[in-house]
């Protein structure tokens, strides 16, 4: 598929900022895309992983069909570590090894499921949300942990969710993916609403924690 980089890559904290700052205003957090479920004929999932002495980046994508979500594409694409890990800028290591994994595809993704962030960030910029723009591709954070805000008790059963809120916002919510184990935390990334985000989440993840884009970028990641 095609990837069209638009912006250089910065070289320390100060200029991810700016770019963070600038971009930001073009994360779309409304519903951009069709919502109903047959127009969505291919979801990916992203996934990067280090060498063990973190000079080398290996990015992993898989594009599953949906919903039945079986393998039909994927890719990878190694190169040095050009970013350092600084907590909020996660996004400008793994973006640039995503992309060239990205556009190895023959297959054009409807959905992007990221292993990160999207809106909750502390800037409205996660991982999600980067990519996204840059891609233009309706994209969801989905993490494990959770990074910002706060959210009222959480259901035991699953499909149960939380809104997640930091300073009075709205940036995600915290999600029961299966019954009695614990929440993922799921956020826009771009073009579509926190409501549909989570409908597709939990339609990707059938049977485990994690949907099975990330499960399955995770093991390609890994080989």
């Amino acid at each position: 598929m095609p990837i069209h980089r638009s912006h250089p890559w910065p070289q320390n904290e100060s200029e991810a900022l700016l770019i963070q700052e600038k971009l930001r205003s073009q994360t779309i957090s409304t519903l951009d895309m069709p919502s109903v479920n047959p127009s969505v004929k291919y979801v990916a999932g992203v996934d990067v992983s280090y060498s063990a002495d973190d000079t080398i980046a290996k990015a992993a994508v898989v594009v599953l069909s949906f919903p039945d979500l079986q393998l039909c594409d994927q890719a990878i694409a190694c190169g040095p570590t050009t970013f350092p890990y600084i907590p909020g800028f996660l996004s400008f290591r793994e973006v640039p090894p995503v992309l060239d994994a990205l556009a190895k595809l023959t297959i054009c993704p409807d959905l992007l499921l990221c292993d990160g962030h999207g809106l909750a960030h502390p800037r409205r910029f996660g991982l999600a949300c980067h990519l996204g723009v840059l891609t233009n591709i309706p994209t969801i954070g989905v993490a494990k942990s959770r990074y910002i805000g706060q959210h009222d008790p959480l259901g035991e059963k699953r499909g149960s969710w939380q809104p997640l809120i930091d300073q009075g916002e709205i940036v995600g919510a915290v999600v029961r993916s299966r019954t009695g184990v614990q929440p993922i935390y799921v956020s826009i990334g771009h073009r579509l609403d926190l409501a549909t985000a989570i409908d597709y989440v939990l339609q990707c993840t059938p049977k485990y924690r994690l949907p099975e884009t990330t499960r399955q970028a995770d093991q390609l990641a890994s080989m």
